[in-house]
């Protein structure tokens, strides 16, 4: 790091689990984003100030009016443009140090395949069952440390898989629950519940890169925590998630 570095991210390098060792750690890593809607706005703008090398944003989506209530990326000047494109514009604005790539269609196997082992950690901030399924199972493939964050209404959910042997993976959490087939479109979403979520899925993904904190490689884990966030009544509930022994990904 130079001296402009230095100053730049002084305040994480001024914390012990950190120092310039860690922060070196961060500007060579990379870290891909999937979906930049709400949650992965947040996430990015974020993960971008905290230094981190090279971010892949993924989502073949564009930018429509009804989305500038909670995705923060994008501006009034920017509908119609793909949300790649206009997240790209003012991450690069935000940090010269993080170089960006993007890939303007939605999530595939093919192109998941390929990329998800060039990756540390991998973001899933989409909204679609299917493209969460797939994300899994690829992450699981090469185990590929997964931050999964969703938000609906007044309500978010975070949880992280690492994929040890007897940790269960996104495949078991989605059993207990069914495919989800509201939407903020349907249901609604209170814009700051998608900022706390995406918060949440930066700090989750800082930490696995660091290896730092309960996401620690050098702790032995079984269970997986599912994180419940409620915003109408301001509370945080964690749920431990066995691995299903049935499940057709993991098991």
């Amino acid at each position: 790091m130079d001296r402009q570095q230095l100053v730049k991210y002084s305040r994480q390098i001024n914390l012990a689990d950190i120092d310039i060792e860690g922060q070196q750690r961060l500007l060579q890593s990379r870290v891909m984003i999937v979906g930049l809607g709400g949650l992965g706005c947040v996430a990015a703008q974020y993960l971008t100030a905290a230094g981190i090398g090279h971010l892949t944003l993924i989502d073949g989506d564009s930018v429509d009016r009804s989305n500038l209530q909670r995705q923060i990326l994008h501006y009034e000047q920017d509908m119609g443009r793909a949300k790649v494109d206009s997240a790209k514009d003012k991450l690069t604005r935000q940090n010269s140090d993080v170089s960006i790539s993007t890939y303007a269609h939605f999530a595939d196997e093919i192109y998941l395949n390929k990329n998800i082992p060039r990756h540390e950690v991998i973001l899933d901030c989409t909204d679609n069952y299917a493209t969460r399924c797939l994300i899994n199972k690829l992450c699981f493939k090469y185990k590929t440390p997964l931050v999964s964050g969703a938000a609906i209404r007044m309500e978010g959910q975070l949880v992280s898989f690492e994929y040890e042997p007897e940790q269960a993976c996104y495949e078991c959490l989605a059993t207990l629950f069914g495919e989800q087939q509201l939407s903020c479109v349907e249901a609604g979403v209170l814009s700051p519940v998608v900022g706390v979520v995406g918060s949440l899925q930066a700090v989750e993904c800082l930490k696995q890169l660091l290896n730092i904190g309960n996401r620690s490689k050098y702790e032995e884990k079984h269970q997986i925590e599912l994180m419940l966030y409620d915003a109408m009544n301001n509370e945080f509930k964690t749920f431990s998630i066995n691995k299903n022994p049935a499940c057709k990904i993991c098991s």
